[in-house]
């Protein structure tokens, strides 16, 4: 029995026949002139300005692959301006031999504005978690590293349970007043075997031909046919939620990580309780870079484990990856694909389903199909507070009720989608009332190729694993450098948040 989930709702309702307030106040205004030339009885004038509405109500309303004509127009603008003026290239500061501090952050696009800090010692430990500062939209993050045993052996009691667990993560999140977002990001790609390459070379010993043979054929089959896969988890708490709490804790840098830390405190036992997890590690800053490096460049990974498995010998080697070689050498933005170094990306985001979505059915967008494929995978949960999430609820049922009332009065009977919206609106309101967090999920999957494949090709094998999983594919076109940074690097990277500067 299949655990589906299909408790979501449009983000908003129009009230004027699906309309929103500012589409039917354009078309209410651009009425005018069609009536005004009617009362002069100037009849051609008539015709044109009709023809001039329907052109509006087209650009206005039709939406062309998840925009209106208004939202394409100002996007193709802006990436044209950024093409000139040089803003889409990127070249690191290693390249040219510019580096200052190895500790700077030196990374493209939507990271630039992104500073990477030690938070104060914790734990028996003593490790010092990454406190993540963008200052760009005014944020912090912390990241962990999760490892989940999977849902794929389940029954269905058990992933319905491990549903609720996020449901009561994301309540918890709401209850604390400072989590703006929680992010999930899986990284799958099939495995290196650097691991196995280093087993095997301390613990081989001399025996027959034949052993050898077969534990190498072994090896060559099992790396072929594995896929190692990376999941994180990152809070990200707004600077105008946070730096309140963090006068009554000090202040500054050490009182912000104070909070970060009780924070992480709260959703570790949720993670570890109601969703399992079986381990859940908040990344220091190595680890962190280590991330954000394989993120950018997949196939630098089985040479960074073989340098941890030489430091481990001799402590003298550095295994580590500075801040300011953690992203791409260089990296370009296409209309349709993202070139950073020696690697291409496609990202797109996923449409959930009118009938519901089955728990577990993304599998087939994770799975490569290639050798040196990496696919990856966002899902952001922004956390509306209380009484904003209180009134756009009422917003929202009156719009509904409107919509309503005007079929009724014009004796347009609502179809059956247009009742299940209104009849979900109307609900949401008694699971407000009850104390559960409204959030606007959205997700993000990309395929990573290297430049000797053509990426149009992985780009299509990804729509069509996303339509085989039951969803809906579309691609982000003018922001994949954005929505490759969101789906691959763990640095709490939002498509929806707006800089507060």
């Amino acid at each position: 029995m299949a655990t589906i989930y299909n408790d979501y709702s449009r983000d908003r309702i129009g009230w004027f026949f699906g309309l929103s307030g500012w589409q039917a106040g354009v078309l209410a205004v651009a009425v005018l002139p069609p009536c005004w030339a009617m009362s002069k009885g100037a009849w051609a004038s008539v015709d044109l300005f009709t023809l001039l509405w329907g052109v509006l109500f087209v650009i206005t309303v039709t939406p062309v692959r998840g925009r209106s004509a208004v939202g394409w127009f100002g996007a193709l603008s802006k990436s044209a301006t950024g093409g000139l003026l040089g803003w889409t290239t990127f070249r690191s500061k290693a390249t040219t031999g510019e580096i200052d501090d190895l500790d700077d952050v030196d990374l493209p696009g939507v990271l630039q504005g992104v500073q990477i800090h030690d938070g104060p010692p914790q734990g028996h430990s003593l490790s010092r978690v990454a406190v993540i500062q963008d200052h760009a939209t005014k944020t912090w993050a912390v990241t962990a590293s999760v490892v989940h045993p999977g849902i794929g052996l389940k029954e269905a009691a058990e992933r319905s349970q491990q549903g609720n667990g996020l449901s009561e993560l994301l309540d918890t999140a709401m209850r604390t007043e400072l989590v703006e977002e929680v992010i999930f990001v899986v990284r799958t790609v099939p495995d290196d075997g650097a691991e196995r390459d280093l087993y095997v070379k301390r613990h081989r010993r001399n025996g027959p031909d034949l052993a050898r043979v077969i534990n190498d054929e072994l090896q060559a089959g099992l790396s072929a046919a594995g896929v190692r896969t990376e999941a994180f988890c990152t809070l990200v708490v707004a600077e105008s939620r946070l730096k309140n709490e963090a006068k009554e804790t000090g202040g500054g840098l050490d009182g912000r990580c104070r909070v970060l830390y009780g924070l992480m405190a709260e959703i570790e036992a949720q993670l570890r309780g109601g969703m399992a997890m079986t381990s859940v590690s908040w990344l220091t800053s190595p680890e962190l870079a280590l991330a954000c490096r394989t993120g950018f460049a997949p196939g630098d990974r089985a040479s960074i484990v073989d340098a941890l498995a030489a430091r481990d010998r001799d402590a003298d080697v550095n295994a580590d990856v500075p801040w300011a070689m953690a992203g791409p050498s260089g990296a370009d933005t296409a209309m349709r694909h993202y070139s950073h170094d020696a690697w291409n990306s496609v990202s797109s985001t996923i449409k959930l389903p009118i009938k519901g979505a089955v728990m577990g059915a993304l599998a087939p967008v994770l799975t490569p199909g290639e050798p040196g494929e990496r696919r990856s995978f966002m899902v952001c949960y922004p956390i509306v507070r209380q009484s904003k999430a209180d009134r756009q609820q009422g917003n929202s049922e009156w719009a509904a009720d409107v919509g309503d009332a005007l079929r009724s009065k014009a004796k347009v009977k609502a179809r059956a989608r247009q009742r299940d919206e209104a009849a979900k609106v109307r609900g949401l309101d008694a699971k407000l009332a009850r104390g559960n967090a409204l959030t606007r999920p959205y997700a993000v999957c990309t395929v990573t190729a290297p430049k000797t494949a053509r990426i149009s090709e992985y780009g299509r094998r990804l729509d069509a694993s996303v339509r085989r999983a039951g969803f809906a594919p579309l691609r982000l076109d003018v922001s994949q450098d954005a929505a490759f940074a969101a789906a691959a690097v763990p640095l709490g990277v939002s498509l929806s948040r707006q800089g507060d500067a």
